[in-house]
């Protein structure tokens, strides 16, 4: 590609240097390389006449304006549209929550943001107490909004040069959380009535709370007893069978026929978009202490280990595409390692058998 010249998305933008020696980013607005080479050239025949090219400015955007358009995007795009959105928005009582991504910069500038401002995001996500792993999603959700604002001509590139420094925090992949058989029983016990089918339905199909949230009935197999979960995370879809106890949970819903979803709210007929506070408040009853609902994920995998299941089986039923994110569990199951290395006594070792044989041989003769 000629100097000059390179692509944002599917887009073209050239850079130059003005007449004062500044480097200026501009659009193309076009797909195609002839486009950005005829600009990119009569650009510099500008600057060289000593004259200003004259460039279309980009409106002062906000970011609440910002957060419209990619919602919009958004929807259809993404598999994580609803997990993004309330990341972004927060909770439908609350949309100024302080947590979230609009509750943080509403209607700043898009010009005005720059790394101090976002690094500031990340120190009072600290202070609220969230976790690495989740701070660092919400950043990576702020930088692709704005590589977007980029695309969209709602922002220069500048801007987003100084987004993009902002550092992740080091996650702890190496945390695995999980509940007790009895504190399992505690919890479902402590959950409110509609928080209770949801609780033991991520008990019992390890699936992420996105899209237990968002099942529908048109999903649940109850006659030949399998849940179909559309694409996930890993991009292809699954089926997981429905046990004893899920099947009366799912029966015992009182099920309506205008409403496809089967978890919603009775006063706005829409699924749950966020139920972290009863969550939290189950938890808080039962006396559970460092725990979230993705960890009924891992207390689903970790006893099936502990039961005996196979990982390859573990790895199909939590949807993982290979075993590396399975073999976290692996610890669990120390009784198969065991019954493992006892089958090299019939392999490498000596057997007794043999100079049982010997012995009898050698008492005959005698």
């Amino acid at each position: 590609m000629a100097k000059g010249i390179y692509k944002r998305g599917k887009t073209y933008w050239i850079r130059y240097a003005g007449s004062d020696g500044r480097i200026i980013y501009e659009s193309t607005k076009s797909t195609k390389f002839k486009v950005a080479e005829i600009l990119l050239l009569k650009r510099k025949e500008t600057v060289a006449e000593g004259l200003k090219p004259e460039i279309k400015k980009i409106p002062n955007y906000s970011f609440k304006q910002l957060i419209e358009k990619y919602l919009d995007w958004m929807e259809g795009r993404q598999r994580s549209a609803s997990t993004k959105r309330y990341r972004i928005r927060g909770s439908d009582k609350n949309t100024k929550d302080s947590l979230s991504i609009e509750g943080a910069f509403g209607n700043l500038p898009l010009k005005d943001f720059n790394t101090q401002i976002v690094e500031q995001y990340q120190t009072e996500l600290i202070k609220k107490g969230l976790k690495p792993a989740s701070i660092n999603k919400n950043i990576g959700i702020v930088k692709h909004m704005f590589k977007k604002a980029v695309d969209w001509d709602m922002v220069s590139e500048e801007v987003l040069k100084k987004i993009r420094k902002v550092e992740h925090f080091k996650e702890d992949n190496g945390r695995l959380r999980y509940l007790t058989i009895d504190e399992c029983h505690n919890l479902i016990d402590s959950c409110d009535p509609e928080l209770k089918s949801i609780v033991i339905t991520a008990l019992h199909t390890g699936a992420r709370k996105g899209k237990i949230l968002g099942l529908k009935w048109q999903k649940v197999d109850l006659r030949h007893g399998f849940i179909s979960l559309d694409k996930t995370k890993n991009g292809e879809g699954r089926e997981i069978p429905i046990d004893e106890t899920l099947e009366e949970t799912l029966k015992a819903i009182v099920r309506r026929l205008d409403v496809p979803y089967v978890f919603y709210n009775s006063q706005t007929e829409k699924p749950y978009t966020d139920i972290r506070k009863p969550f939290q408040k189950a938890l808080k009853k039962a006396n559970i202490k460092d725990f979230t609902f993705h960890d009924l994920r891992h207390t689903f995998a970790s006893h099936l280990v502990m039961g005996g299941t196979d990982l390859a089986t573990v790895r199909d039923l939590l949807g993982h595409k290979t075993l590396t994110m399975t073999l976290r569990y692996a610890h669990l199951a120390p009784s198969h390692k065991e019954k493992a290395i006892k089958k090299l006594d019939s392999i490498f070792g000596r057997k007794k058998p043999t100079i049982q044989k010997l012995y009898k041989k050698a008492g005959k003769k005698c």
